[in-house]
């Protein structure tokens, strides 16, 4: 199925809001197989039908956002109306219900907003719980159009009409084709895009009959393949061959998430104790819903006295290895397990940068320790490039992913 989306508003060109639509629409439309072919953004005013009208031959679908408002600007209704040959009438319903919407506020219903209430010949009105203007569906003409939906362009009042409104009759068209391609995102974490991509681009040729794609991100790449289930399957199972403790799931998932998941399935507590990163490694696990359930204690412990009050780890082994070592990783995972009484904690200590790098421990040194109740504790010395946040957010990656491979008994080293 094809399908474009086309965005109406002035403030997006003008940089003066985000265009978040088509990201919100990706995700929700790949999961059915839907893919957006194209997506174009045109100020307000008449524009658009001259847009819409190049666009009708090509596609199967056109999702239009914005240009549903009372005010002269607002014009979409009225454009698409013109250029599909409709007339204009005014709901009583829909007058009604705008100004209980008003009254709820109380507020007296402007008579500009009686113009949200026009709705042209053929057209299905789409419910708007959240606001004023109501959405629009016009169903696919043979020659004349395609399928159009227009949605207002407030994202709180779009997200719940395109789930209410538009997947349902969306899902119905694409189960009407017979054909089920999907998608699946198998995300690694600790290897770099290059490398995927040299072990396993052969192999996912010869299974054939797929899209394959990839998407790095500091510390992680997602491999995108999108195709019938069957591939998708043969894609998964190659992966997990090739890279069985750094698949880290293929639902695309964050990495904390998963982490979040596999504690809970286990029951098990967590705690971190952290220097350079201050305090980010806790904030992405506590940023997953049910965190409460598996994170008891976050430590940041910037200063050596610190690390001593909290940690308790021995100033006379601060003072021989330095706060970026093993060692003092070590005792600062070992500390926080015993003081939060956990069944893991994870420690990491490094040097951010631009400055305090030396010869032996330059700029981008870390060390991550991950202490765990059942088994011996593991640490190791990592080597990031890149400036201060991208350190930071580098080494969370890697200390979650860590937490996870040591509690799944997978090779931390690997």
């Amino acid at each position: 199925m094809r399908l474009e989306v086309v965005n109406t508003g002035t403030e997006l060109l003008l940089g003066q809001v985000v265009n978040t639509h088509v990201a919100y629409f990706g995700d929700q439309l790949l999961p059915l197989g839907i893919r957006i072919q194209r997506q174009s953004t045109i100020p307000d005013g008449a524009v658009i039908g001259d847009l819409l009208r190049e666009v009708f031959p090509r596609t199967d679908v056109v999702l239009i956002t914005g240009g549903l408002g009372p005010t002269s600007d607002d014009v979409t209704r009225e454009e698409v109306a013109d250029l599909l040959g409709r007339d204009l009438r005014l709901d009583e319903s829909l007058v009604e219900h705008i100004r209980s919407i008003f009254a709820r506020y109380g507020r007296t219903m402007p008579e500009s907003n009686a113009r949200q209430a026009m709705v042209p010949d053929g057209a299905v009105v789409l419910d708007n719980p959240l606001g004023t203007a109501p959405g629009l569906y016009f169903p696919a003409q043979a020659g004349e159009h395609p399928h159009l939906f227009i949605l207002p362009g407030p994202p709180r009042e779009l997200k719940p009409m395109f789930q209410n409104e538009v997947l349902p009759r969306l899902k119905t068209m694409v189960e009407g084709t017979g054909r089920v391609t999907t998608f699946r995102n198998l995300r690694v974490v600790g290897v770099g895009e290059s490398q995927l991509a040299e072990v396993l681009e052969p192999a996912l040729l010869e299974i054939g009959g797929m899209e394959i794609g990839y998407c790095a991100r500091l510390g992680e790449v997602d491999v995108r393949v999108i195709g019938p289930v069957d591939r998708l399957d043969q894609a998964e199972a190659l992966v997990r061959r090739h890279f069985p403790d750094q698949l880290v799931n293929a639902d695309g998932r964050s990495l904390e998430a998963t982490l979040v998941s596999v504690l809970a399935e286990r029951q098990l507590w967590l705690a971190t104790a952290e220097s350079c990163t201050g305090g980010m490694i806790a904030s992405k696990v506590t940023d997953v819903p049910g965190a409460s359930t598996v994170f008891r204690q976050g430590y940041v412990t910037y200063a050596n006295e610190a690390k001593t009050e909290l940690l308790g780890v021995p100033a006379p082994l601060l003072a021989e290895h330095g706060a970026v070592s093993e060692a003092v990783a070590r005792a600062m995972a070992e500390g926080a397990l015993q003081r939060a009484g956990t069944d893991c904690a994870v420690a990491v200590t490094g040097i951010a940068g631009p400055g305090g790098g030396t010869p032996s421990k330059p700029v981008g040194t870390v060390y991550i320790a991950v202490a765990c109740r059942d088994r011996e504790t593991f640490a190791k010395r990592f080597q990031f490039v890149g400036e201060r946040l991208g350190f930071k957010e580098r080494t969370t990656r890697m200390a979650l992913e860590l937490v996870r491979r040591r509690i799944l008994g997978l090779d931390p080293n690997a």
